[in-house]
This record gives C-alpha cells, sequence and structure tokens, in this order.
C-alpha cells in the first residue's frame, strides 16, 4: 500500500496513572504534549531511520531502530499493509522519561497513530489504535487517556481467538470507558529530579493482598468519577474531601514507598495538609487534585521541596483531545 501523504504531525498527551485508588484501570490525559514530526523518504532506496530529539531525553535516547517510537512505527505499518521505507523522525519532547508521567505510553501511541495516518484518509480510528497501543504496552492505563484524553477506566477481557492482521491471536482484549472531568478539577504534578524505572515499581508489588485491602481500593475508585466531575452529583458534597478518599490507595503506594521516599514524604506532607496527593503512574512524580485554583496554596505546602532544586511543579489543565494527527505536505512545530 502507498502512503496517503508524505509527513504527518503528531500530538500526545502526558497521562497519570493509577489515581491513588485506580490501580492498573485508571488514568488521566494531562495537558502537557510531545509533539512528533515524520518525513517519508522519497527515495525507494533508504530505508534508514533518522532521528532528531530535542528536549527530554535529548542526551539519552537512542537515534535508531531501537527508538521505541521508531520500533512501533515500524510494527504499525507493517499492520496497516505499509511497505518499509525511510524516513525522518523529529521529536519535541517534553514529557520527562521514567517518571510516570507516561513516555512510554507516549510514544507507542504516537508511532501507531502516525502510521494510522499514513495508510488511511480521514479521522483516526481511535479504538484500533487503543487496542494494538494496548498490546504493545502490555495493559491500558496509560495508553487510554493519551489515545482518547480525560479520564479512562480500562479493563482486559480472554481472547477470542481472532487471528489479527499480523498473524498474532492476542490472549487478552482491552476495553476502556472515557469519563469527562470537571472544568474546576486542576492538576499538579511535582517532577523529582531523579528517575525509576516501571519494572522495578512493579517488583515491590506483593502477588496477594488482604482481602480487606482490595474491597478498601474498590469502594474508592468507584468514588473517583464523582469525585473527578462532583457535577454528575445528585447531592452536594464537598469535592476535595471526595477527591481525598477517593484518591486512597492500599494495593500498591505503601510498597512502591522505599524505592522513592521524596516522593512518599511529599505525598504524606500535602496530604496532611488537604491535598488529594498521590504517586503518578508508577512514580517518581507526585499527582495532586484539586478542585478549584489551589495552585499557590499547593506550592506553599511544598516550599521546601521547591527550594532545593530537586523538583519542579507543573499546573495542568486535563487535555480532552488525546492523540491528535495532521496530515499535511508541509508542518510546523
Amino acid at each position: 500500500m502507498d502512503p496517503v501523504t508524505r509527513k504527518v504531525h503528531v500530538r500526545v498527551p502526558a497521562t497519570s496513572a493509577n489515581l491513588g485508588s485506580g490501580f492498573d484501570t485508571v488514568g488521566l490525559a494531562l495537558d502537557y504534549h510531545d509533539e512528533l514530526e515524520f518525513t517519508l523518504s522519497s527515495d525507494p532506496l533508504n530505508m534508514a531511520a533518522q532521528v532528531i530529539i530535542d528536549g527530554e531525553g535529548a542526551d539519552t535516547l537512542p537515534r535508531d531502530e531501537s527508538h521505541l517510537v521508531v520500533s512501533t512505527f515500524r510494527r504499525a505499518c507493517s499492520r496497516f499493509g505499509l511497505s518499509k521505507t525511510g524516513f525522518i523522525l523529529e521529536a519535541h519532547n517534553r514529557i520527562p522519561q521514567a517518571r510516570g508521567m507516561g513516555s512510554s505510553a507516549e510514544a507507542i501511541v504516537a508511532g501507531i497513530a502516525a502510521a494510522y495516518a499514513f495508510s488511511h484518509e480521514g479521522e483516526l480510528d481511535r479504538d484500533v489504535i487503543f487496542d494494538y497501543a494496548a498490546q504493545l504496552e502490555g495493559h491500558p492505563d496509560n495508553v487510554a487517556p493519551a489515545v482518547y484524553g480525560g479520564m479512562t477506566v480500562s479493563w482486559t477481557q480472554p481472547g477470542d481467538g481472532v487471528v489479527q492482521p499480523d498473524g498474532t491471536t492476542p490472549a487478552a482484549l482491552f476495553r476502556s470507558v472515557n469519563y469527562l472531568v470537571g472544568p474546576d478539577t486542576t492538576a499538579s504534578v511535582f517532577i523529582p529530579d531523579f528517575e525509576l524505572s516501571t519494572s522495578k515499581a512493579r517488583e515491590a508489588l506483593p502477588t496477594v493482598v488482604p482481602f480487606a485491602d482490595a474491597v478498601f481500593n474498590v469502594s474508592r475508585a468507584a468514588l473517583l468519577i464523582g469525585a473527578m466531575n462532583p457535577a454528575m452529583l445528585t447531592s452536594p458534597r464537598d469535592p476535595n474531601e471526595l477527591l481525598m478518599e477517593a484518591t486512597e490507595d492500599k494495593l500498591h503506594q505503601a510498597y512502591r514507598g522505599p524505592l522513592m521516599e521524596p516522593s512518599a514524604r511529599l505525598i504524606t506532607l500535602l496530604r496532611a495538609n488537604g491535598f488529594a496527593a498521590m504517586v503518578s503512574g508508577a512514580g517518581p512524580c507526585v499527582l495532586v487534585l484539586h478542585n478549584g485554583d489551589a495552585n499557590s496554596a499547593i506550592d506553599a505546602v511544598a516550599h521546601e521541596q521547591l527550594e532545593s532544586g530537586h523538583w519542579k511543579v507543573l499546573p495542568l489543565a486535563t487535555d480532552t483531545q488525546g492523540v491528535a494527527v495532521i496530515n499535511c505536505v508541509e508542518c510546523k512545530s
């Protein structure tokens, strides 16, 4: 199949998974983005990928076929019927690496969305992109908000035995629903100057948890939908009290705390002052959710951390669009 265009521009939001109680199921898209431009080579003999990176990861990310965006794009092109070709990837990265803001999910979604745009006219099929991205990532909690925007709740079902275009038969099927986030619900993300790999964070989790802890998290996760969009409640409740309760957790944060002690201390401090703080994804970023403008008050509580030079904070709105792609002849970032 020939590509329908020679250049596409992809925009993917940062994400935060879990939101405290919704371990491995809940995700939130944040108004903070990576921008990537793919330009296909006009030389049929050129099969190489040239990678240009500025911003986050410019000094550490690979610039060859092992780059996650490149390898994902190659696999997705094959899945969508495009022949292998050379291309230039210009990545303008803002999302920190290995911090719990969905950088790997962003890379996977970007590669798949670009391949889809090169092989299809018209709008993105987000369900197709989400399904393949979740298969490659292995779990859907970050890829879902990166694809759909807003707050998402995702789950898995047993595979149906259907063979996919690339010849695979997935053992699991991924599903997700998207929820509106109230316009007054805001986020602050505290970003430390140290990293934590998702694999190490997952290794810290137990294989069995107490039944009471599981029930505890189920009840809190059920509160998240109303806490994140209090306008849908039929009786008035203090939305910030609901956010504090809805983001309580007994399944993952305490087990991971020793791997990111500065993050754990900051969460304890913020929650003691009435702010719904939690680990962002696998950490070590700290996410704070609040109803109304509380940026100054939140920063005041964390002034010692911010003055230390080891932390920075981003006040962010929710991204409501998810991944966006422009098919174009000429694009500018």
